[in-house]
């Protein structure tokens, strides 16, 4: 026991010391608890309920909606959006620096996000002609792809505002807020057409990605996350409390309104009051980032995070489907209607976790890629594997993300 903490130690070490020192490792880490705050949320509101031999979708949010707090935990979008695009316009005006072409820079981005997505839809059109092939109801099936394929509208959303890196790098947050307060205004207050919702697609995550981008040109001082967190708390409460939007900042099913999809004016609030507390938060971050055990624990999270994004719902529905070998089990395919399903679910999260690990560790070279050949490839860049002491130590681009 002693000599595998030692060895975690020195691991931890290696990779400390293996990092560029001018990374900015709040930014890691922000990322990581996004990312983190995504699955752990999925986990604990998605049930998946045997009703004979068919499995539907349900959430505790739905039987038991005073639990919406839960969801202002986990519902961190938005801080994602924010480092994507502090990140965006940093690589950008980097590339841009060194002459590369805007397709180039763009190519190597969207290649990053997209390689990982060939694993899941390649698995997934496997199982799907094997459940349908031996009497799966459509029912289950359609109920399982939408959970596997839904975190795909994500990369989508976040590809094309990548994609506009070079066009909205300098436009102000403001501009995409008043688009998204005027659809909702049409839409719930005169009565316009559900479709205009899908604007706010683009335009509400276009907020804190511009925060993001209002960052890296050195904007937002500590005052400045002071007023979007305040501002952006205070709006929200007020549109839930007085102008009918739900108090979930995730769907729940059944509901007539999703406060995220399409997102609201009511989750653009919430994301920029998220943004604000993260842009407080990188100074203590950055000061709880030099201890070598929690910069190793982000840093692997960081370069793990498309696949641990992508194979979670995939995770959760094989230890579902493993389960039901053993009948209906609590937390895991009955209703969630109480709190014996919360402390089951609870119970249930390591289980999920360690099925994750699996998926991790088959499907991660889809997102980092052949190491040997990437490290000995003839374009010279800074690399993301780097030699200590003779031994390849996993880091991330000096000044990439």
């Amino acid at each position: 026991m002693r000599d595998g903490v030692r060895r975690l130690r020195r691991g931890a070490e290696r990779i400390d010391a293996a990092t560029p020192a001018d990374r900015d490792r709040s930014v890691d880490a922000l990322r990581a608890f996004a990312i983190l705050g995504v699955v752990l949320g999925h986990w604990l509101v998605t049930a998946l309920v045997a009703d004979g031999g068919t499995l539907r979708t349900s959430s505790p949010l739905a039987h038991m909606p005073w639990l919406a707090p839960v969801s202002w935990v986990f519902q961190t979008l938005a801080v994602f959006f924010l480092v994507g695009g502090h990140v965006a316009t940093r690589s950008y005006e980097s590339a841009r620096a060194r002459g590369t072409r805007y397709g180039r820079w763009l190519g190597t981005r969207l290649s990053r996000l997209f390689k990982p997505v060939a694993a899941v839809l390649g698995l997934w059109t496997v199982a799907t002609v094997g459940l349908l092939v031996t009497g799966a109801g459509l029912g289950t099936v359609h109920a399982l792809l939408k959970l596997v394929l839904s975190p795909l509208w994500f990369l989508l959303v976040f590809a094309g505002l990548t994609a506009v890196t070079p066009l909205v790098a300098r436009l102000n947050p403001l501009w995409p807020l008043a688009v998204v307060l005027y659809v909702d205004l049409i839409r719930f207050g005169f009565g316009g057409p559900a479709w205009l919702g899908w604007i706010n697609v683009a335009a509400g995550w276009l907020v804190p990605f511009t925060v993001g981008a209002a960052w890296t040109r050195g904007e937002l001082t500590r005052r400045a996350g002071w007023v979007l967190l305040a501002g952006g708390a205070v709006a929200t409460a007020v549109l839930v409390a007085w102008a009918g939007y739900p108090a979930s900042m995730v769907g729940v099913p059944g509901a007539t309104i999703s406060n995220l999809n399409p997102p609201t004016l009511a989750a653009v609030a919430f994301g920029l009051a998220q943004c604000g507390l993260a842009l407080l938060l990188r100074a203590p971050l950055r000061r709880a980032m030099r201890r070598p055990a929690l910069w190793a624990s982000v840093a692997c999270i960081n370069l793990s995070a498309m696949t641990i994004f992508l194979w979670h719902q995939t995770a959760l529905m094989s230890v579902t489907a493993v389960g039901l070998s053993a009948g209906r089990l609590p937390g895991l395919h009955t209703t969630p209607d109480n709190l014996i399903w919360v402390a089951a679910r609870l119970a249930w999260l390591p289980v999920f976790a360690l099925a994750l690990t699996v998926c991790r560790a088959a499907f991660r070279s889809y997102e980092q890629g052949n190491r040997h050949h990437r490290h000995h490839h003839r374009v010279r860049r800074p690399s993301r594997v780097v030699h200590v002491n003779h031994r390849t130590v996993e880091a991330k681009e000096a000044r990439r993300a």
